[in-house]
């Protein structure tokens, strides 16, 4: 069940974060040139609404199709965005999220039905006119069946975030947000869930309180805080660093370990956020479009005008939230708090490395992926390290990257990813071998494996 709701989780953020920058695009556009903009601009203005209701739902069906069956699952699933898009007057993304990759699966269908039917000299007509018309098929259905209903579940959620703010319940999401966070699903909550209710109500407010739920980098950077004050070993040695990564690099995945390490601090997270969407609530904070990733750079340039200190000032709450907590609990416990230690009891890696590196001694030109959920944040930063210290060890022979999970295929020798991702990472590269981590940043575990791959 766990490696199901991964995969699902991995499957929507892989739709949104390709185009996550045409978000970004249209909240820069809005927060500058609208009436109430920093710089309002009557012409320039007009981009916004249809960027909403159109380039935006529409480069979702494009993505979500290609997720599935490359540009030509993109194609069909644009041209059957456009049915639920015709179909409401509210952007349609919720709706372009299940065109997309219905449009995709269909093609892809089809043209497994005439692999090797089809008379030479007429594939280039069967495929023109089979992207043509499963289409408008989907287009059709979509105005006819899928946009009345997802205009409907759309109504409702939107019915329920009213409800939780209206009543002073949204501080209540933390109970999910945080803990899904932590198993990392941040990114699937964040981009395929939050980012297009967000967008919704943008387009009914101006702004969306729903953007800062799961960017805020307060209770992050609070946990970390804790540790480099009251933690103890590798742990309080490498939070410094952590923090810049976290707070302004917006990588919110580098203090998930930390709490994997230490269970209990997952309070402090869930009590810090809390108490940010609390101050949020109060104040009327909101983003007018997503920050991604939650740096908080990108949280003050999606803030709108005169809209800033009430952003900051639940940022800074729920990161002094997080710190007294977390530190109450450091202080309180006795053991030791090494990171390495963690990572040696939840995935063996002694085990783990004479396993990869005898299947691995003998090849050369070695190819090594990290991966992660989005193929852009944690996984990038391990990538980094480790080409660094292979340079600096002189194995040039060795091919490091990064990518997200669902583009890992059988051409890797050398997966790395967290141990959450084990079953994920399985079933996009079955035959790879796979190095479990706890921490994309632990340089000592990547200079053991150097040192075992060289000998």
């Amino acid at each position: 069940m766990n490696s199901k709701i991964k995969q699902m989780g991995g499957f929507l953020s892989g739709i949104i974060m390709p185009i996550i920058g045409a978000f970004i695009a249209w909240g820069l556009i809005t927060a500058l040139f609208i009436p109430d903009g920093w710089l309002p601009n009557e012409s320039f203005a007009t981009l916004v609404d249809p960027m909403l209701i159109y380039l935006l739902p529409i480069l979702i069906g494009y993505s979500g199709g290609k997720l599935i069956y490359k540009d030509k699952g993109g194609l069909v699933g644009a041209i059957a965005t456009m049915g639920v898009i015709v179909s409401a007057d509210i952007p349609m993304f919720l709706g372009a999220m299940i065109m997309g990759p219905v449009g995709g699966i269909s093609i892809k269908k089809f043209d497994e039905l005439l692999d090797g039917r089809v008379k030479s000299g007429f594939e280039m007509l069967i495929n023109n006119y089979a992207v043509g018309i499963i289409g408008a098929i989907l287009a059709v259905l979509g105005i006819l069946i899928v946009g009345p209903v997802v205009t409907f579940l759309t109504e409702l959620f939107g019915l329920i975030v009213s409800f939780l703010i209206d009543h002073n319940l949204l501080f209540l999401t933390s109970l999910i947000i945080e803990p899904a966070k932590v198993l990392f699903l941040n990114n699937a909550i964040n981009h395929g869930v939050l980012t297009p209710l967000g967008s919704i109500d943008v387009q009914a407010t101006g702004q969306s309180i729903l953007f800062l739920l799961e960017a805020n980098p307060g209770p992050g950077v609070g946990i970390l805080l804790a540790f480099a004050f009251f933690g103890k070993g590798s742990a309080k040695s490498t939070a410094p660093g952590a923090i810049v990564i976290q707070f302004f690099g917006g990588i919110h995945e580098i203090y998930f370990p930390y709490i994997l390490m230490k269970p209990k601090m997952i309070i402090a997270a869930i009590f810090g956020s809390m108490s940010g969407i609390i101050v949020f609530s109060l104040l009327g904070a909101g983003l007018i479009a997503p920050a991604s990733p939650g740096s908080i750079f990108a949280i003050i340039s999606m803030a709108p005008k005169g809209g800033l200190f009430p952003v900051l000032a639940g940022v800074f709450v729920s990161a002094l939230v997080s710190f007294l907590i977390g530190s109450l609990i450091l202080k309180s416990t006795r053991e030791v708090d090494e990171i390495d230690q963690a990572v040696n009891k939840m995935n063996e890696i002694k085990g783990k490395e004479s396993k990869v590196t005898s299947n691995l001694s003998e090849k050369k030109n070695k190819k090594i992926v990290f991966a992660c959920d989005a193929g852009m944040g944690s996984s990038a930063m391990g990538s980094a390290l480790l080409k660094k210290l292979a340079k600096d060890n002189d194995q040039s022979d060795l091919d490091i990257s990064n990518r997200a999970l669902k583009d890992l295929d059988n051409n890797v020798d050398l997966v790395i990813t967290q141990k959450s991702f084990n079953e994920v990472a399985k079933k996009y590269a079955p035959k790879s071998q796979i190095y479990l981590v706890d921490n994309f940043l632990d340089k000592k575990q990547y200079e053991n494996l150097l040192e075992s791959l060289k000998k």
